[in-house]
């Protein structure tokens, strides 16, 4: 069945038969998970998925892949679908409940390129109720999530996404395992959510405001980036105590460094 992409959907379907099975080989899937799929597309990849899997509940909100999916999905009764945008759905109230999905889940999806932050931050905001999230998103936005502390990539959604998560590149895809093929490859997270922050923060409000400060303007000292967000005389004490050049761009601070500086 022959289904035109829709680009305001950032539809790239996966095409590569060899590639999904890696995908959910490497998702580690045991008789006892649940799953929620982010993007169900025609079924391939929820299949694999059901077949491993306790129960998967699907988000698939484009009408067209219907049929697709009854004919790919028909001989699966652990598999529901939920015709509802992933940034739209309420976790609790739409999947976890009795007879669906209860306990902690885990999120597999190929999310569109242009809601990959915000898909992210969703699960982050879900961690209570999510163990693990699987993402095939671009290669480029992989190696942000993944950069660390003196790399060019490392910047504060680095920070926010380490910080929640254990972040780790499973694999990379070719742009020519995807209908229509996108302009850059594409590489396969996984992304574990920690028992708890990466480092000990007594205000992450603060926390976080001090690190979107250094980084927004990253080409500038930390001592300059900061003024107006940090009083000079605690920050100039902060350098003197960690013995860190005041002249020490943003991404050369780790996030125990960030988390001392707030703390102070």
């Amino acid at each position: 069945m022959h289904i035109k992409p829709k680009k305001r959907l950032g539809q790239n379907f996966l095409i590569d038969a060899n590639v999904r099975r890696r995908i959910v080989s490497s998702c580690q899937l045991t008789g006892e998970d649940l799953v929620l799929e982010i993007g169900s597309g025609k079924g391939e990849l929820t299949r694999l998925i059901a077949q491993r899997v306790k129960r998967v509940v699907g988000l698939e909100i484009d009408k067209r892949l219907s049929p697709a999916l009854i004919e790919n999905l028909a001989q699966c009764e652990n598999v529901e679908i939920i015709r509802k945008d992933i940034l739209k759905l309420n976790l609790k109230r739409d999947v976890l409940t009795p007879g669906r999905i209860t306990g902690k889940i885990k999120v597999i999806g190929n999310i569109p390129y242009y809601i990959s932050t915000p898909i992210i931050e969703f699960i982050i905001e879900n961690k209570d109720s999510i163990s693990s999230a699987f993402l095939t998103v671009q290669k480029e936005f992989a190696r942000r999530i993944t950069a660390v502390c003196g790399n060019k990539d490392y910047g504060s959604f680095s920070c926010f996404v380490q910080y929640y998560t254990l972040p780790k590149v499973l694999f990379n895809i070719s742009k020519n395992s995807f209908f229509p093929a996108p302009k850059v490859d594409s590489s396969f997270l996984a992304l574990a959510i920690r028992e708890r922050p990466a480092v000990e923060v007594i205000d992450e409000k603060l926390f976080f405001k001090i690190i979107r400060g250094a980084f927004g303007q990253r080409r500038k000292t930390l001592k300059n980036s900061l003024l107006g967000v940090i009083p000079q005389e605690k920050l100039g004490a902060f350098f003197l105590k960690k013995t860190i050049d005041p002249r020490v761009r943003p991404e050369c601070l780790t996030l125990q460094d960030f988390a001392s500086l707030a703390n102070s």
